[in-house]
């Protein structure tokens, strides 16, 4: 607008005011209407999360299977972690696996079998597939001939690669990398690579549906690490992945400063970003479009730590692991498996 087209008179410039306030309220709800249709969208009116098991210390990791059975680590501060899986069908929760060596991230790749990411604190410190039968197998469980730290969460590329992160939260081990990375597993040539350098704690991992994007939580507490102070960080991060599997140039979406970060992620088959953010006065799964821009948000009652969708039938249904549960919730957009996807 020029200055030539206000109006000069006193009068008529209060009626010009008047008007225009008018329509910027006009434009602010609309604005709104906007926001809140787009929410609307995603998560349906009056659908509410539903408590399905809650009988874990600390739940997370949620993955489904190519058969829609959903599986899902709980690791215990003291205890033994574990692997345990729900049927949606029967509504009924089982242990997979007794002992999982601190199973932490999972997920089923194109041939169906379950990898996880096992962690410290007498976990196995590795990358894993768990047989049918329960049984684990080490893919990989060094780096140039050293110990990881603590893998936490994995996500399976279209193109068969599996990305993990290995930050160190917990456990007493000694460490004997002095970064904390992604990493990328091939399994057809059994060869492990540092896919990132500049991320200080990684935790959370998932790509874009068309596999050129990949989004990683940096949920750096501070705390030490090597001997070395680390800087509190906290950021929705999205990387673009190289020809040769690296990650590259990292652009910040969302930077929760001092704030709770996210835990881990899924995406829908829009691309949007459903992620697990763990802020004490407002927890629950924050659902970002590829921009950073929030654009929906579930509530969860318990600190959320991942979450992701079901398929077949159930492949709008998120489920969550919480606290020491797990819940879920039907919602409008079906969601994406990386794994499975068409290449």
């Amino acid at each position: 607008m020029t200055q030539a087209a206000i109006p000069q008179s006193r009068q008529h410039r209060t009626i010009f005011l008047r008007l225009l306030a008018q329509a910027c309220g006009c434009l602010a709800l609309l604005t709104l209407f906007v926001q809140v249709v787009h929410a609307g969208d995603i998560v349906p009116e009056g659908v509410k999360v539903e408590k399905l098991w809650n009988e874990g210390e600390f739940t997370e990791g949620v993955a489904v299977a190519p058969d829609g059975t959903i599986y899902f680590s709980d690791i215990p501060a003291v205890k033994k972690g574990r692997i345990l899986k729900f049927d949606p069908a029967t509504g009924k929760t089982s242990v997979f696996c007794a002992d999982s060596g601190k199973s932490n991230g999972l997920m089923f790749d194109r041939k169906g079998r379950l990898i996880a990411a096992c962690g410290a604190n007498d976990g196995h410190r590795a990358l894993c597939e768990f047989m049918p039968d329960g049984d684990a197998e080490v893919l990989v469980g060094k780096f140039k001939g050293n110990a990881f730290n603590s893998p936490n969460d994995i996500v399976v590329h279209p193109h068969g690669d599996i990305y993990f992160t290995d930050p160190r939260y917990v456990g007493d081990e000694p460490l004997d990398l002095d970064h904390m990375s992604v990493f990328r597993f091939s399994p057809s040539t059994k060869t492990i690579s540092r896919a990132s350098r500049e991320i200080t704690k990684p935790n959370g991992i998932v790509c874009s549906p068309e596999g050129k994007i990949m989004y990683v939580s940096e949920n750096n507490n501070g705390d030490d690490f090597g001997g070395q102070q680390q800087p509190s960080r906290r950021q929705l991060l999205a990387c673009a992945i190289q020809e040769d599997g690296s990650l590259g140039e990292q652009r910040v979406l969302v930077d929760f400063g001092d704030k709770g970060g996210i835990d881990g992620m899924t995406v829908d088959q829009e691309g949007n970003i459903y992620a697990a953010v763990r802020e004490e006065s407002r927890p629950g799964i924050v659902v970002f479009a590829p921009s950073g821009k929030e654009i929906a948000y579930i509530k969860t009652d318990e600190m959320p730590s991942n979450c992701c969708f079901g398929r077949g039938d159930e492949a709008s249904m998120l489920y969550i692991t919480a606290g020491g549960g797990l819940y879920r919730i039907s919602l409008n957009i079906p969601g994406y498996h990386p794994a499975t996807a068409e290449q």
